[in-house]
């Protein structure tokens, strides 16, 4: 993360802004589950087995399964670094289509695995070497990142590494904190107002035909 550009790090406090957004709302329309925190969801489907049986962990399951989708579409969809608006344009769209489908069926839970895709093909654009190197939209890695960090403050190896991580966890809390207000709105009402701000990033990344980041 500490190869990222400043202009990079105001783009993924964005991005995890609205992923904590739309991951509120996820969680409280599902009543309980995540669309971008996938261990969470890993847990809540061991314990639903043995508590409330097979048939209680498919949606859990496959929300996780619909995360990695996406993370295999973002990937394919902006290999290429000029191409990467793409993925934020896919995430916008699958966003757009959720709040469209929480007017017409409610209580489907198709809406909800567009979410987690969309989630996850936020996760592929600070790309190296095969893996992310910055995590958009799940706060785990991001606070080993700090609590490294924090070592390397207390050992004098580094002052100011923990700076970007807290930013990055305080993004996605806050944006959560914004989703379950907006939620107040109604569920479509406010994925609307997130596919609307990824749609803005993807159209400002494509007119740059290129990120000004190298992971």
């Amino acid at each position: 993360m500490r190869d990222v550009t400043r202009r990079g790090l105001l783009l993924s406090l964005l991005l995890g802004g609205v992923a904590g957004y739309v991951d509120a709302i996820g969680f409280i329309e599902t009543g309980g589950l995540f669309v971008s925190f996938m261990s969470g969801n890993s847990t809540q489907a061991g314990v639903e087995a043995i508590e409330q049986g097979a048939t209680a962990v498919i949606l859990p399951l496959s929300l996780v399964a619909a995360f990695v989708a996406g993370v295999t579409a973002g990937a394919l969809l902006g290999r290429q670094g000029q191409r990467r608006a793409w993925a934020v344009a896919a995430s916008a769209a699958a966003v757009a289509i959720s709040a469209g489908l929480s007017f017409l069926q409610p209580d489907g839970p198709w809406r909800f695995l567009l979410l987690a895709a969309a989630m996850g093909a936020l996760n592929t654009l600070y790309l190296s070497e095969g893996r992310a190197r910055v995590a958009i939209t799940y706060a785990t890695g991001t606070l080993v990142s700090l609590g490294l960090a924090l070592a390397a403050l207390v050992t004098g190896r580094s002052r100011t590494a923990w700076q970007r991580p807290l930013l990055l966890w305080g993004s996605l809390a806050g944006g959560a904190v914004v989703g379950a207000a907006a939620h107040r709105l109604g569920g479509g009402v406010a994925l609307l107002i997130a596919a609307v701000v990824l749609g803005i990033v993807a159209i400002a990344l494509a007119a740059r035909r290129r990120l000004p980041i190298r992971p």
